[in-house]
């Protein structure tokens, strides 16, 4: 069996993964698995149907990638969102560490390679991620600012407040308190 791993840009949850496994099975494209920003398939596409593919995903905000620097910005970007809001130990885990493990590659070249193709660096890109989970956890208001901190990897929750007025202005108690909904979607991080 042959198989041929695809990677595509913008899956970013479990919706996402549902909604490529929705257009695979539509094709009739068999597939080994799909995870976040990339899919095993069973075997190699011909040209036709590739472009077939790149057209539907393209309908729903995705798209494949071949250039092998967006495949491994996308692979970090997958690791840091599923890191924040699927792991449950994240606030006790090292990102350099984490990256380099899954990726195998040393921490300064991922670096490097994201910074040059988004033009910010992981950590910028991690920080954004956080506090969009911060305000959805805010939105909810089903935990206190001091759990909020202690799940999201800060010091105390003073720390986290000034880190997230830094980044939208208000403190994470007037976001609440004003129930303020400006959350972004994941993809335009």
């Amino acid at each position: 069996m042959i198989d041929q791993t695809l990677h595509i840009k913008n899956m970013v949850c479990d919706r996402c993964i549902s909604t490529v496994e929705q257009i695979l099975l539509r094709l009739e494209i068999p597939f080994e698995r799909i995870s976040l920003g990339e899919v095993v398939l069973k075997r190699a596409l011909p040209l036709k149907e590739e472009q077939l593919l790149k057209k539907e995903l393209k309908q729903v905000g995705f798209d494949l990638i071949a250039d092998r620097n967006e495949m491994i910005v996308t692979r970090i970007k997958s690791i840091i969102i599923k890191s924040i809001y699927d792991d449950a130990n994240f606030s006790n885990k090292n990102l350099s560490q984490l990256l380099t493990e899954d990726l195998a590659f040393d921490y300064s070249h991922l670096s490097s390679i994201f910074t040059k193709v988004e033009g910010k660096s992981i950590q910028a890109f991690q920080f954004a991620i956080k506090t969009e989970r911060i305000k959805e956890f805010l939105e909810y208001n089903e935990k206190s600012i001091s759990e909020i901190a202690d799940l999201m990897g800060y010091g105390s929750a003073a720390y986290l407040s000034t880190s997230f007025k830094k980044a939208t202005g208000l403190t994470p108690s007037q976001y609440r308190m004003n129930h303020i909904k400006s959350r972004n979607t994941l993809n335009s991080l």
